[in-house]
């Protein structure tokens, strides 16, 4: 496995695709790597960790021997982008349960309000270093 955090995420969601170019975009130093979460990766590197990609309602963040998801997720990477995002840590302030609630109702109308894909994405050029196979 790559060293550096692994973002897992629902590779037929065009909100979740969005959030990949936007982190790849925002990561000039390759930081992150890459995988969908119903690619036999992600399932490979969610089972040791109890955690199950079908139906995909989370991204997970895999740092080490620890897993983040839903808002956990998104603000630790956040906070890895650097910059301007790494602010998005204030909102850590705001209790789990109702961060992770708007977070599931995103999650939940995703595929309604962006729509999705008829497969996972597939990553060219410079980028498709980045996702693990």
């Amino acid at each position: 496995m790559p060293d550096g955090p692994i973002v897992l995420f629902d590779g037929v969601c065009n909100l979740c695709n969005w959030s990949v170019r936007f982190i790849i975009r925002h990561d000039p130093k390759a930081h992150f790597r890459f995988a969908p979460l119903q690619s036999d990766t992600g399932r490979r590197l969610l089972e040791p960790r109890g955690l199950c990609s079908d139906p995909p309602q989370s991204m997970v963040l895999i740092e080490g021997d620890c897993c983040y998801t839903q808002s956990d997720a998104v603000l630790r990477i956040a906070k890895h982008l650097g910059g301007l995002w790494r602010i998005l840590v204030v909102l850590y302030v705001i209790p789990r349960p109702l961060r992770n609630r708007l977070y599931a109702l995103i999650a939940g109308k995703r595929y309604k309000w962006f729509g999705k894909k008829d497969s996972c994405m597939v990553a060219t050029g410079d980028a498709a270093s980045r996702f693990l196979q």
